[in-house]
């Protein structure tokens, strides 16, 4: 409960004449935005960057290889991380090359697999894993918005600015859900391991 407590108090204090525009729902979506935001590790400027980046990167990809090539990018804090399948090693350092090009970013961590591009059924099941891994943050110890999962072929990467303890319990949770073949951690620690 407490974890929510920022949302339902940002949506009891709603401004009576956005419910009466019927503009309830965005305003709801507004306050969770703004909890996600203000929960957020990432300064805002961080926030703004690595969607940008992530956004640009990927129509870069998809206008030089299109359908060729299955990639996925995924940011936090400066780190990118390069997900999917690529037909050859030429395109996957390609990929990494442009990814090196992107302002704001501090690291590339490549993780394409060079081989047949994935099924829609099996990207869809990485979908449905990374919507498990995330629900069942919510009964953890920590807040869910520190943790970013992607899921590529059933190995889970989680990305995030976290606590040893932290990461610790992210990790055996993605690690115990069904369906997860492995669990790749890309954290930055906000304490040291004593």
């Amino acid at each position: 409960m407490k974890k929510w407590f920022p949302l339902i108090l940002g949506v009891a204090f709603m401004p009576y004449w956005l419910s009466l525009q019927g503009c309830a729902a965005v305003a709801v979506g507004a306050a969770a935005s703004g909890v996600v935001v203000a929960t957020d590790r990432r300064s805002t400027g961080m926030q703004v960057d690595d969607k940008t980046t992530a956004a640009r990167l990927t129509a870069q990809i998809n206008e030089k290889y299109g359908s060729q090539a299955h990639i996925n990018v995924g940011t936090y804090n400066g780190v990118l991380l390069l997900t999917g399948e690529v037909p050859t090693q030429a395109i996957a350092d390609d990929a990494v090359y442009m990814a090196k090009q992107q302002e704001h970013v501090r690291v590339v961590q490549n993780e394409l697999m060079i081989g047949e591009i994935s099924s829609l059924s099996s990207r869809s099941n990485d979908s449905y894993i990374t919507s498990k891994v995330k629900t069942r943050f919510l009964d953890s110890d920590f807040s869910p918005t520190h943790v970013k999962v992607i899921t590529e072929r059933g190995i889970v990467y989680l990305m995030g600015i976290v606590g040893q303890e932290e990461a610790k319990q992210a990790s055996e949770i993605a690690r115990k859900t069904k369906g997860v073949q492995r669990v790749v951690t890309i954290f930055e620690f906000t304490d040291q391991k004593k």
